[in-house]
């Protein structure tokens, strides 16, 4: 297995100022605090109210380059994993590239992999790292999901959220700094999760897909880098309801206080899940030479991991 090696430089995340409590939600829909969060695990989430995809990945990104001060003029690839970008074209990783100000020579675009997006990009930076072309690259999540909730249908305007996580990495030498992927997606035939106009999800048939594929994604990546679950010290999973992480951690045995957990202060936030969560994780514990598992899943389904170490 190719095992492109990184280091992590910084990290960053940006959240909206405003937000919608369980109680907003209930005067817009029959649901309640105590039913949303006994069944997600969500308390409040953050909207967007005048930022775009990509205003936000831009102040994500500029905080994990300030975090760092580290020169924009050292970057020269940027990946923006994204659902709900400004517009079709340019993307949403050109008008980051624009905000930064970056006018020398850097591959920039997005990909769509829902909420497996950020895993894609930071595998396919990886690689490209790994070809010596490029110096140092942005991989960034950024969900305006707020734009895409129907705030009518009660199932699902209690799950998503707005915001932007960044991850600045640059090739290494060290053996260390190995990096581990695991990426695939099965076709979703029967339209269980799709964004057309709003999100549109089976709630129950998601819940099933996702608690197997984490544990397929989990057991696949540690088995492709010759690691055992206890050589994992955190897990980072996207966060997309406290019930499927708490069904994954008792099938696998894997206890609870492995798995990092903020879905309570912002919902699921599809691409810029991971991302937002790994910058924290990163924020409180500076690296120390920690293996970390990320593992997401999305709509396709998409669905994939990665082990890097801090």
């Amino acid at each position: 297995m190719n095992k492109p090696k990184i280091n992590i430089i910084s990290s960053g995340k940006y959240l909206p100022k405003d937000k919608i409590t369980n109680q907003d939600l209930e005067k817009m829909v029959d649901t309640n605090n105590e039913w949303i969060v006994s069944r997600t695990g969500i308390v409040t989430r953050h909207k967007a109210t005048h930022e775009t995809a990509s205003e936000m990945a831009y102040l994500a990104a500029k905080a994990a380059l300030d975090k760092a001060n580290f020169s924009p003029d050292q970057v020269d690839l940027i990946i923006v994993a994204t659902i709900t970008g400004d517009q079709m074209t340019p993307s949403t990783a050109n008008l980051v590239q624009k905000k930064l100000g970056i006018e020398h020579e850097c591959m920039s675009f997005d990909i769509n992999a829902a909420c497996t997006g950020f895993v894609y990009g930071l595998e396919i930076a990886s690689q490209m790292l790994a070809s010596k072309k490029f110096r140092s690259a942005l991989i960034i999540g950024s969900e305006r999901l707020t734009s895409v909730t129907n705030y009518e249908d009660r199932n699902t305007c209690v799950l998503f959220g707005d915001g932007a996580g960044a991850l600045l990495i640059e090739p290494s030498n060290s053996n260390k700094h190995e990096a581990y992927f695991f990426n695939t997606a099965k076709p979703d035939v029967d339209d269980s999760l799709t964004v057309r106009q709003y999100i549109e999800m089976d709630g129950r048939k998601v819940f099933l897909f996702a608690v197997d594929v984490i544990k397929r994604s989990i057991e696949r990546i540690l088995e492709d880098a010759n690691l055992t679950k206890d050589a994992i010290d955190v897990f980072i999973p996207h966060q997309a309801n406290i019930r499927i992480i708490q069904a994954v951690s008792k099938a696998m045995d894997i206890p609870m206080e492995k798995f990092v957990v903020n879905i309570e202060h912002y919902g699921n936030t599809s691409a810029a899940s991971i991302p937002i969560t790994l910058s924290e994780y990163l924020d409180a514990n500076p690296p120390k030479n920690q293996r970390v598992l990320m593992v997401g899943f999305g709509g396709g389904f998409t669905y994939g991991s990665a082990i890097i170490t801090t």
